[in-house]
């Protein structure tokens, strides 16, 4: 109504957006100041006072270079979130925009009841199924490897990537699909050629989301990895660290900037994707 729209562009609103915007961004600036300060500095000073005093890069020399308990770097565990996180994230686009496209496209029988099934299955939550199916993937043979967390991360997407995708797919007009049909496109060349390149916003938008979940995720890669330390992703190293350097927590910051730079430089880049296909799948359904 005409009074909300009022009371959300009020100056109000704006001052308390603003309030809120602070009191969210103080914290994590203070901590990337002390991430550049040496340790005599900190226990001197607040953060606030760092201008008066030299900057040093040491802090992420030295947790990028020789950060864990076993001595491994610091990037060694960024590159396994790398490893980790691409098929986590190619796998579920993949699969659900497969089954998207069945399900807004294709006349199957019960197909409603399905996608509803499919739907239903994002009030899962994931800490239940998490052990039945790292025992699972136990008696596969796959349990503390790679496949574990790619075949894991994958499953628990699916529901929403489908569900996302099915919404952006049922907005895209039949006639391009007839006009293609005409042309004689198949199913196949109508996905590929068609419709893959009009649905990339939501691609985009969903690939970011699961990509920051991936990347900043502990529960799921403990459950599965377990005794695997060679294989850890770098939230598993910085929960580590957290306990070796319980009194340089300075060392802790620089680990935890150097964890946030890729999924911030991603989510950057690609944000305007990540409106706009959030946008479309939230209007119709």
């Amino acid at each position: 109504s005409a009074s909300c729209a009022r009371a959300v562009t009020s100056p109000w609103a704006s001052a308390f957006a603003v309030v809120m915007a602070l009191a969210w961004t103080t914290p994590t600036l203070g901590l990337f100041v002390t991430s550049f300060r040496n340790q005599e500095d900190i226990q001197t000073s607040g953060w606030w006072t760092a201008f008066t005093t030299p900057f040093t890069l040491e802090n992420y020399a030295t947790a990028f270079n020789g950060g864990s308990d076993n001595g491994t770097p610091l990037s060694g565990f960024f590159v396994n979130s790398i490893v980790i996180a691409i098929p986590c994230v190619l796998l579920p686009l993949l699969l659900a925009s497969l089954a998207a496209y069945a399900f807004a496209w294709i006349d199957f029988p019960f197909r409603n009841a399905l996608f509803v099934g499919v739907f239903a299955l994002q009030i899962v939550p994931l800490q239940i199924a998490l052990l039945p199916l790292a025992q699972f993937f136990q008696s596969m043979g796959i349990g503390g490897s790679f496949w574990a967390l790619w075949l894991s991360h994958s499953a628990f997407a699916l529901p929403l990537a489908v569900y996302l995708l099915h919404n952006f797919m049922k907005e895209i007009p039949s006639s391009l699909l007839e006009a293609a049909r005409v042309d004689g496109a198949g199913h196949v060349r109508t996905f590929f050629q068609v419709l893959l390149p009009l649905i990339t916003p939501a691609l985009a938008s969903f690939g970011i989301f699961q990509f920051l979940w991936v990347w900043n995720d502990l529960l799921v890669a403990l459950t599965m990895l377990g005794g695997s330390p060679g294989r850890s992703p770098i939230t598993m190293a910085l929960n580590q660290l957290s306990g070796t350097w319980g009194d340089k927590w300075f060392l802790t910051s620089a680990g935890a900037f150097i964890s946030i730079a890729v999924p911030v430089a991603v989510f950057l880049s690609l944000q305007r994707y990540f409106v706009r296909g959030l946008l479309a799948g939230g209007t119709k359904g």
